[in-house]
């Protein structure tokens, strides 16, 4: 059975399988994980990792991942792609089963995993560049996306070109309560905007301050 077919189920399966992992096995897991996802690794030390991974899962839950026909999940008629990790399952993919363990957000599968993707590809800067440059990475009116590894990711239209966070962008993320909802309120900014004509990050320094804070607050005040 292709490893990353078993992988991709595993996050699928989410809901139904977190609470039966103990910590010990999450960390197992987590380390071959990072080799899977690792960009430019060697594909047999992937392939080996991805192995490992899915046979920790077969031997704990074989009622879920086994090989044989004992297991409730017929994994080969489910298969969505051809080879390698490319495979998914319901539309999960190997990374998704990474975001969930290792980056702990729920961003995954395939309506929230482009937004993921998309929303990470977006320039941002890390908690030490914001530092160096006198600010607060971890103010709770700035968005902080969690990106490989849970690492936080600030998308860098927050700040000026001095590294120093526009005001409006304060008032705004406050309004859109990024503290709780980052991934919504980094998809705001960033999208395209019907009642402001482009996504709103575009006018940040424009002078157009007043009409991004009343479009966010009569949007909040809407719901």
């Amino acid at each position: 059975m292709n490893p990353y077919a078993v992988l991709a189920a595993a996050a699928a399966l989410w809901d139904r399988i977190a609470d039966r992992l103990d910590q010990p096995l999450r960390d197992r897991l987590a380390a071959h994980l990072d080799v899977v996802r690792r960009r430019g690794a060697d594909e047999d030390a992937r392939r080996d990792a991805a192995d490992r991974a899915a046979a920790l899962l077969r031997e704990r839950m074989p009622e879920e991942f086994g090989a044989g026909g004992e297991a409730r999940l017929t994994l080969d008629a489910e298969l969505e792609g051809v080879t390698g990790e490319d495979i998914g399952y319901q539309g999960f993919r190997v990374e998704d089963l990474a975001v969930l363990l290792i980056d702990g957000h729920r961003m995954v599968g395939p309506v929230l995993g482009p937004v993921r993707e998309r929303l990470l590809s977006a320039p941002a800067l890390d908690a030490d560049t914001v530092l160096r440059h006198g600010g607060n990475p971890f103010a709770p009116e700035l968005i902080r996306l969690p990106g490989a590894g849970g690492l936080p990711r600030l998308p860098s239209f927050q700040f000026s070109e001095d590294a120093m966070p526009w005001l409006v962008v304060l008032e705004v993320n406050a309004l859109l309560a990024a503290d709780r909802d980052p991934w919504g309120a980094a998809d705001w900014w960033l999208s395209a905007n019907a009642w402001l004509g482009t996504p709103p990050a575009q006018l940040l320094g424009s002078g157009r301050d007043r009409q991004l804070a009343d479009t966010a607050r009569f949007l909040m005040e809407g719901e």
